[in-house]
């Protein structure tokens, strides 16, 4: 309290009296008990009136024990329960929190890990993935500016988040105790497959599979790679107490179009504790997108052949040259280069108009444009007999596919017929032309969209000059290459807008997070945020369905899939608003990563307590660690003051008491006919 609040009471002390005084007993004729009472109680309220304008604040003190936080981290994944030590790892946690000693000491708290940590004094032994690094991060959360110790019961194998080795910090110490068999069994396994998600059909992708081996003697493996009852792959392995490691790589055929799922297998002769981390299944999805092209031309040109080069550097691309009476079928080809069209064009125009193929239309000076004129409308022909060097200007705005600049300022010129050309509807230009120095504000390369049709014009011959002077400049021609391949995407990929966009994995693997994500567009192609998206998944053996809504996530929906048992899944995805629907299939592989193990991860853990200068404990040290932690003089109990301001308008009690005295006065008064 204040000197200026003592003050006040003082002063309200005195004038409480004096008013009590004068009215009760100064101007009494007789000074009896009750004018007395009555004084004493107009005193008692005026005063604590005073009391409730002065509000003097009411101060207490209160010392606390401040024990420092002991968290003792339990690993709840799987792996313990594989390795037999689940009744181990309870036993450890409750001698340790059960011990007085430590309850003194410590604040004795207590958690469990395996994808993810959460407080917990109760075990399953079912997690499907170990993050120790998660455990890192949320101690450093909840017991952030505290020097604490940690107790880590685990095998240390993580499955999962980053290395734990550096992610405690060497502020507090990391006490592990490494639970699980030490001794050295023969062991191979595979440690990693690395393969692509896709495949191209009629095509070989690579798998690449990292193994490894613990033991005390020379052996000789086999890894196998099968699909079904076939053998693809097998090749023999050799290790010895020095080679521990190998590196396999395999190409294997993509033979068949869709989701092929494969297995790798390591065997030996040798009998081994854990035969789960030798096969591991792996799947790609295999597509065919084989780009058959046609080059059309009444005429022999070197463009034919620089044209031909460049696209089939993509080794899904095939490229024909025909003459325009020699194509049969226009199924057969995804896009048509048609090149310096004349009236020998006419019946392949015709045909196109049903078959609707995109089209490629380059210019030169034989070509017939009165013809052109007629066979399509997106671009207006008025040119003379006069040939004309056309220079490009690369116009930086466009934006129908990703484009790079590959100096095309300084190509040389294209050569067309001079004259102007007038464009119809909507073109998007990527090079407009210019004489010399001067700018015609024409187009010299333009696409156009119609519906579903694309169209690509190219309004010059003699690119292949393009291509020889990127050789030139860049010793390769892989930028030209890169720039005619975009075009041709462009032209074989479809146009037609879905309203609903879906997008998941083909596979994966069991344990992992499944998510599949969706977007549905409205009418003019934005982004409806009002949607309402469900999921039908549906087992394909069992015929069981489960149904899920999807959860707006920013600018797309989202669903969690886990839990889902391995095997094979189908999935509609509908808009229930529009009744729009997707469906698909997903496989979730047999691949418990947590059974890989035979052994704890000895290593990794000393080196943690070594980072955080502590030491790694195993079970039968127990006794120790809890002797360490108890003699650490780091670690001693604060005394804390805890100060408690309360304002005295804040006591009800008061007012109550203010109310209690002028009830009494009144009733006195009252009775004995002072009113």
């Amino acid at each position: 309290m204040t000197t200026t609040a003592i003050l006040l009471l003082l002063v309200s002390l005195l004038i409480a009296s004096g008013l009590s005084y004068f009215q009760y007993i100064y101007k009494a004729k007789n000074k009896s008990k009750v004018n007395l009472f009555l004084a004493f109680l107009r005193f008692l309220t005026i005063f604590s009136i005073f009391l409730l304008l002065i509000n003097p604040i009411i101060t207490k003190n209160r010392l606390e024990i401040v024990k420092t936080p002991l968290p003792i981290v339990i690993d709840n994944s799987s792996s313990i329960s594989f390795l037999n030590v689940n009744k181990e790892v309870e036993q450890l946690y409750k001698k340790i929190i059960s011990n007085k000693d430590i309850q003194e000491k410590f604040e004795v708290q207590s958690y469990q890990f395996s994808e993810d940590f959460e407080p917990s004094d109760k075990f399953t032994f079912k997690g499907t993935q170990t993050n120790i690094d998660v455990v890192a991060k949320n101690l450093k959360s909840i017991y952030k500016n505290t020097n604490y110790p940690t107790i880590l019961i685990s095998d240390g194998n993580q499955t999962s988040g980053n290395d734990y080795v550096y992610s405690f910090g060497a502020e507090n110490k990391v006490y592990p105790i490494i639970v699980g068999d030490t001794t050295t069994f023969l062991d191979i396994k595979i440690n990693q497959l690395n393969v692509n998600k896709y495949a191209f059909h009629k095509n070989k992708f690579p798998v690449e599979a990292f193994l490894s081996y613990s033991g005390t003697k020379n052996i000789t493996a086999d890894f196998v790679i099968s699909q079904g009852n076939s053998i693809l792959s097998k090749q023999r392995i050799s290790f010895t107490t020095h080679k521990k490691t190998a590196t396999v790589s395999v190409l294997l055929p993509a033979d068949k179009i869709g989701i092929q799922v494969f297995k790798a297998t390591i065997t030996s002769v040798e009998k081994e504790k854990n035969t789960y981390n030798n096969t591991k299944n792996f799947a790609v999805e295999v597509i065919d997108q084989k780009t058959n092209i046609a080059i059309v031309s009444a005429i022999n040109h070197p463009d034919l052949g620089a044209l031909k080069r460049a696209i089939e550097t993509n080794v899904q691309r095939k490229v024909t040259t025909l003459k325009p009476n020699d194509i049969k079928s226009l199924q057969d080809y995804n896009v048509l280069i048609l090149y310096q069209p004349n009236t020998e064009f006419k019946a392949l125009f015709e045909n196109n108009k049903v078959a609707g193929i995109n089209t490629f239309i380059i210019t030169g000076n034989s070509t017939d444009f009165n013809f052109l004129n007629q066979q399509q409308n997106n671009l207006n022909f008025k040119m003379s007999g006069q040939k004309e060097d056309y220079l490009s200007v690369f116009n930086p705005q466009f934006n129908l596919f990703a484009i790079d600049n590959i100096g095309f300022e300084n190509l040389p010129p294209l050569q067309n017929a001079f004259g102007s050309v007038t464009v119809n509807g909507s073109l998007s230009v990527l090079l407009s032309s210019k004489i010399r120095t001067i700018n015609t504000n024409s187009p010299l390369l333009a696409f156009a969209e119609n519906q579903s049709k694309r169209s690509a014009y190219l309004l010059g011959e003699n690119s292949w000059k393009w291509r020889l002077q990127s050789h030139i400049n860049n010793q390769s021609f892989e930028k030209y290459d890169v720039f005619i391949d975009k075009i041709i995407q462009f032209l074989a990929t479809s146009t037609s807008k879905k309203s609903l966009v879906v997008e998941h994995e083909r596979f994966y693997n069991f344990g992992e997070a499944i998510e599949i994500t969706a977007q549905y567009f409205n009418k003019n192609y934005e982004f409806d945020e009002k949607a309402r998206l469900t999921i039908a998944v549906t087992n394909t053996k069992t015929k069981q369905t489960k149904s899920f809504d999807l959860l707006k996530s920013n600018n797309y929906y989202k669903v969690n899939l886990d839990g889902l048992k391995a095997g094979n899944y189908s999935f509609n995805v509908k808009e229930l608003n529009s009744n729009s629907t997707y469906s698909s299939n997903f496989e979730i592989l047999d691949f418990d990563i947590e059974k890989q193990f035979v052994n704890p991860e000895i290593e990794k853990m000393s080196q943690l307590a070594l980072q955080t200068l502590a030491k790694e404990y195993y079970p039968d040290q127990v006794d120790t660690l809890i002797k360490v932690l108890l003699e650490n003089k780091e670690y001693k109990a604060i005394q804390k003051n805890n100060s408690t301001k309360t304002p005295l308008i804040d006591w009800v009690w008061l007012l109550i008491f203010i109310l209690i005295l002028l009830i009494t006065e009144w009733f006195t008064r009252k009775y004995n006919g002072l009113l």
